[in-house]
C-alpha cells in the first residue's frame, strides 16, 4: 500500500504516452480508447493524492512524480489536439504557461519554507479541464467533426443536430471557460504569491 499512490502517478504518465498516441491516430475507434484511458487516468489523479493522505505516506517522490504526471497528462493532450488542429494553439500556450509560473512561485516559496495552497480557481481549473477534454475525446470517437469553435462551425441542420455533434460543441465551449478559468486562478496564484517574489532573504530571517 505504500507505493501505491507513486504506482498511480506512474500509471498515468505511461497512460498519458498512450493517449497522446492515439489521439493522433485520429480515428474515431482511437478517440474512444483514448477517451477511457484519459478516463481512468483522470481518476489516479484524484486518487493518487486521496491514498498518500489516508495512509500517510506523502513523500518527496511521491509529490514530484503526482505534479510531474498531472502537468505532463494535460499538456500531452493539448499538445496533439493542436496537431490535429481540435484546439488552438493559443490555448495551449495559456495554459502551459500558466503551470510554468505556479511551478515557479510554489520552488519560491518551497525556497523560503513556505507552500502556496491550490486556490478555488486553481481546483475548478483543472476539473473543468480536465472535463472538457474528456468530452471532446468522446465526441470525436462518436463521429462528430461538423459543429465545433475550433475552427468555427456553426451550421444547425438535421445532419448537425445530434448528441456526437453537441457534445463537440460543447466540448469546445469548456475548452474556453477553462482557459478563462486558467487565467484567473493564475492571477490569484499571483496574487498569493507576490509577497514572496517581492521579499528578500533577510525580510524572511
Amino acid at each position: 500500500m505504500r507505493n501505491l499512490p507513486n504506482i498511480l502517478s506512474i500509471s498515468r504518465l505511461i497512460a498519458t504516452v498512450a493517449v497522446f498516441i492515439l489521439i493522433l491516430v485520429n480515428q474515431p475507434w482511437a478517440f474512444l480508447v483514448a477517451t477511457v484511458l484519459f478516463f481512468l487516468a483522470s481518476v489516479t489523479d484524484y486518487l493518487d493524492g486521496y491514498l498518500a493522505r489516508r495512509f500517510k505516506v506523502v513523500s518527496s517522490l511521491g509529490v514530484f512524480l503526482d505534479l510531474t504526471a498531472d502537468k505532463v497528462f494535460v499538456a500531452a493532450v493539448l499538445i496533439a489536439l493542436v496537431q490535429l488542429n481540435l484546439v488552438p494553439a493559443w490555448v495551449t500556450f495559456i495554459i502551459i504557461t500558466r503551470e510554468f509560473m505556479v511551478s515557479g512561485l510554489r520552488s519560491v516559496a518551497a525556497a523560503k519554507g513556505k507552500v502556496i495552497p491550490a486556490g478555488v480557481w486553481g481546483k475548478q481549473k483543472t476539473f473543468i479541464t480536465l472535463v472538457a477534454l474528456g468530452a471532446l475525446l468522446l465526441a470525436k470517437g462518436l463521429g462528430a467533426h461538423m459543429l465545433s469553435l475550433f475552427p468555427i462551425m456553426l451550421t444547425f441542420n438535421s445532419q448537425t443536430v445530434n448528441a456526437a455533434e453537441i457534445l463537440l460543441l460543447i466540448a469546445d465551449a469548456l475548452i474556453v471557460v477553462a482557459t478563462i478559468w486558467t487565467i484567473l486562478s493564475g492571477v490569484e496564484y499571483l496574487i498569493g504569491g507576490w509577497p514572496l517574489l517581492r521579499s528578500s532573504d533577510a525580510d524572511e530571517k
